[in-house]
């Protein structure tokens, strides 16, 4: 099945850079590319790479601005698109200096807009029950737990967690934390993140195993940074109210 949608998605790429981005085919064309980043990560961007040339920079700022900075959209490639273009790097297909300057550029300004549309329009937009298929209870949830158990550091530790690090800086606007403590913790957070994964894909995408397992790596970095969360929900889930003696 993935390798069926990923040549379909492949096919789209190549005709959108053969054809241009048509109006009438420019939704599927990104539709396409989207897909081949969730289902191979690595091969749809290097791909893009070879395509678009310069304008890859420009797509990864894109897609980790949306992944951090819209809470529709926490389902994006975080970590596995980071560290599939430090692969890349490695590879010298992408300058190192440049990508990380793009992506942490993108992770900072995409936490700032989420924490101001939290700040402004949080509170209208939870209780309009508009985006709860996306934004769901159990997440908003979870991410309130997180910073009564973190505070401030929340932000920065966020970065590491799938779908806490979308709904964090939301959270953040909604409860009103000081700006300028927001960002100090999103600065830090984003640069660590960003060296971490990029710098893992940067030394390691070199060694044979990790090109002919790279998916199953991916998948591992993911159940990693989703495993503290896990525990804690079963914790929560099985844990026994405590009785007054």
């Amino acid at each position: 099945m993935v390798p069926r949608v990923m040549r379909y998605a492949s096919a789209r790429i190549r005709s959108a850079a053969m054809h241009g981005w048509a109006p009438g085919r420019r939704t599927m064309d990104i539709i396409s590319m989207l897909v081949g980043l969730l289902t191979n990560t690595l091969d749809t961007l290097r791909l893009l790479t070879e395509t678009y040339g310069s304008w890859v920079y420009a797509i990864l700022f894109l897609v980790i601005f949306c992944e951090t900075g819209l809470v529709v959209t926490p389902f994006l490639p975080g970590d596995s698109l980071l560290f599939a273009a430090g692969v890349l790097a490695g590879a010298a297909s992408l300058n190192v200096w440049y990508l990380w300057f793009v992506v942490f550029t993108a992770a900072v300004l995409g936490d700032n807009t989420n924490y101001l549309i939290g700040r402004f329009f949080g509170h209208s937009i939870i209780e309009s029950g508009k985006i709860s298929r996306v934004m769901k209870p159990e997440y908003i949830t979870r991410t309130q737990e997180f910073f009564r158990k973190h505070g401030g550091k929340t932000i920065a530790l966020a970065r590491f967690f799938p779908i806490i690090r979308t709904y964090a800086p939301f959270m953040a606007g909604v409860g009103r934390m000081k700006w300028i403590r927001f960002f100090a913790f999103s600065t830090l957070g984003s640069a660590a993140w960003i060296t971490l994964s990029v710098g893992a894909g940067y030394f390691l995408g070199g060694i044979p195993f990790v090109q002919e397992h790279f998916e199953i790596i991916v998948i591992a970095i993911i159940l990693v940074t989703l495993s503290p969360s896990a525990i804690h929900a079963l914790q929560a889930r099985f844990r026994k109210p405590r009785t007054e003696p």
